[in-house]
């Protein structure tokens, strides 16, 4: 969504738009293509993926992931001004949010289904081989 709310933005800019805006770099390389990127210009990759195949591990996972997306939000509706950004924006902010409740309860409704022993909170019929 956000690679594509720029390419809206830059799709109609002159050359020299384009070199004032500081998307110069970006533009030789993709034009005004999606290319999925970070801010520091890190290309997606598998790596953004996490996955232990542990149900405790990968929930706090998620959370983090939308945390961490939920403040990329804030981040650019703290520096836009225009409503067919910020709109999008807020939408996909919201959608965060829920998302981070959603993976609460279920961290919540999984961490009650175990040991109530346990102090880490692992899956004990999942690390038996560990427990030897």
């Amino acid at each position: 969504m956000v690679g594509a709310i720029m390419y809206q933005l830059m799709r109609g800019l002159s050359d020299e738009e384009i070199k004032k805006t500081g998307f110069y770099d970006y533009f030789v390389d993709h034009t005004t293509g999606v290319y999925p990127v970070s801010a520091s210009g890190v290309p997606f990759n598998a790596t953004a993926i996490a996955s232990k195949g542990d149900m405790i591990t990968d929930l706090h996972e998620d959370l983090a992931a939308e945390q961490k997306a939920r403040t990329t939000y804030d981040n650019i509706l703290r520096l836009v001004d225009d409503p067919d950004v910020r709109e999008p924006i807020k939408f996909l902010r919201e959608r965060e949010v829920v998302h981070y409740q959603r993976f609460g309860e279920g961290l919540r409704l999984a961490t009650d289904k175990l040991n109530s022993k346990n102090f880490y909170a692992f899956n004990p019929s999942f690390d038996i081989k560990c427990n030897k």
